[in-house]
């Protein structure tokens, strides 16, 4: 596509015409069977004297729905440069082992010898991921990777009040976090001593031995991400481990970057204590638009009695050589307890399954091998174009700045809003935050070098617009069916209504 024909298209219909305005009275979207048992009388407080719906036919209503989607941007429409949340390709075939009867109809309530298939599973994901990274135990029972930190930190507060040390109340974490980390610290009960980093990306060793010298019986532990949100695998890691260890603290990894490291590094062989893994990231289970998310937690064997439960263990060996042991859930010793209702999120577990079975081990260590190799790829040839803060190899994810010399008054957020044209989706902006004006970019494995390609290109011809014609990018985005938003107002004043508008400002 052309600059030129980027410019010119305008979809000024594109939203054209709402289901509101072609609306008629007495057209049905649905008919509802006659029913079949005795009708029952709602609560006052449920009903409605009018309800302000549009009344169209069955086939506007599927054209509409259908419309909505087609102006959604998904991965199986195109590219997501977006740095820090791993957007690969989700393969439909864990799609269809999700939807195996047996999976998609188990009651979250049933018995467990009703639920022995779905219990092998969970055991045989606990082995397998624990087998990945190096620990000697793992729960499947947090529902996001946000959770999953929170499971950690308590984990790990819990190993030091069993063990009657309670002055230890703060955590170490560096300044190249994932915003979460210092939020699951406060909620921990801990509060957070924030590390700086080095001038090659890397944590500062003399900070952190400064302060492991001077409040070494106060510290808990410490929380940092690997490769860290600069897309940068610390060369220090063995001596951060070991500075924490020495002050008697605790190390949590988190995972959300483990798409840089399966096949290549176990976290519990550097070192680690605990880790979450983002299955909704590594192992391709979908994510985004608020979920559903996955993130499992590994421990070494001195915080497996804290583990949060209940986990699936085997309850009693098979006692022929041809049948399968019984399973069944346990409490940990000491567990945390439970993180949620029930058992996590199943369908995930099942989709996480499929893949890790159907790569297995060397098919793992080649997704994170061409992970890494596509990140570097168009680090390579962008950092003449952009300005890349640390120039060494990255993990599977690189930074650079939104600044480009010539155009001063061309920011990151313009560079991504005319990117948009280009038919991508934006890169993560303005983190990490420690690099001003950041474009955070994460390839992933699944994308071709023809994509690549195509998106570096679109990537230099912006930085030549930001010089020859900066009104480009500002007025960004010409062909989406939403032009710029005021994003300060947007998340101040919501409108959470699709119905139009009337004259005293409310809506239908």
């Amino acid at each position: 596509m052309t600059t030129a024909t980027i410019v010119e298209k305008q979809p000024e219909d594109v939203l054209e015409p709402l289901i509101y305005d072609i609306s008629v009275p007495g057209r049905l979207g649905v008919n509802l069977p006659e029913l079949d048992v005795p009708e029952a009388d709602l609560p006052d407080d449920l009903l409605r004297d009018d309800l302000k719906l549009p009344e169209v036919s069955e086939l506007q209503v599927v054209r509409h729905f259908l419309k909505l989607s087609q102006l959604n941007y998904s991965i199986d429409k195109g590219f997501y440069p977006l740095g820090s949340c791993t957007m690969k390709y989700n393969p439909k075939l864990n799609e269809d082992m999700a939807r195996l009867p047996g999976f998609a109809f188990q009651h979250p309530l049933a018995d467990e010898a009703g639920s022995q298939g779905a219990l092998a599973l969970m055991y045989q994901l606990q082995n397998w991921l624990a087998e990945i990274s190096g620990f000697d135990g793992v729960s499947l029972t947090p529902a996001a990777g946000a959770q999953g930190e929170f499971a950690g930190i308590l984990m790990i507060r819990n190993y030091h009040l069993d063990r009657g040390d309670t002055e230890r109340t703060k955590i170490l974490v560096p300044n190249s976090a994932h915003g979460t980390n210092p939020a699951t610290v406060t909620m921990a009960g801990y509060s957070v001593i924030e590390l700086p980093s080095d001038d090659r990306g890397d944590v500062d060793l003399d900070a952190l031995r400064k302060v492991c010298k001077e409040q070494g019986p106060q510290i808990a532990g410490m929380m940092i991400t690997v490769p860290s949100t600069l897309g940068l695998f610390d060369a220090h890691i063995l001596e951060v481990i070991e500075i924490v260890h020495a002050a008697g603290g605790l190390m949590y990894m988190d995972g959300a970057n483990m798409n840089a490291l399966m096949g290549q590094v176990k976290p519990g062989e550097l070192g680690f204590d605990v880790m979450h893994y983002n299955l909704h990231k590594t192992f391709s289970t979908p994510h985004g638009g608020g979920g559903p998310g996955s993130g499992p937690v590994g421990v070494n064997e001195k915080l497996k009695p804290f583990l949060p439960g209940p986990i699936v263990d085997i309850v009693e060996e098979s006692t022929e050589e041809d049948e399968a042991p019984l399973y069944g859930f346990v409490m940990p010793e000491k567990s945390i307890g439970r993180m949620k209702a029930f058992h996590g999120n199943f369908g995930m577990h099942v989709r996480a399954y499929a893949y890790i079975r159907v790569y297995g081990g060397e098919g793992l260590r080649d997704v994170s091998r061409h992970a890494v190799l596509n990140a570097n790829y168009i680090r390579a040839h962008l950092m003449d174009t952009y300005k890349v803060p640390y120039p060494r190899y990255c993990g599977h994810e690189f930074v650079m700045e939104g600044h480009l010399e010539g155009a001063d008054d061309i920011h990151a957020l313009d560079i991504s809003k005319r990117l948009m044209d280009y038919g991508y989706h934006p890169p993560t902006n303005y983190f990490p935050l420690i690099v001003p004006e950041a474009l955070l970019i994460e390839p992933t494995e699944t994308e071709t070098k023809e994509v690549l390609d195509e998106f570096i290109d679109a990537m230099k011809k912006i930085a030549e617009e930001a010089r020859t014609n900066p009104d480009l990018l500002h007025n960004a985005p010409h062909t989406a069916p939403v032009k710029r938003l005021d994003e300060v107002k947007a998340a101040k004043d919501l409108v959470l209504c699709c119905a139009p508008a009337l004259p005293d400002g409310g809506a239908l």
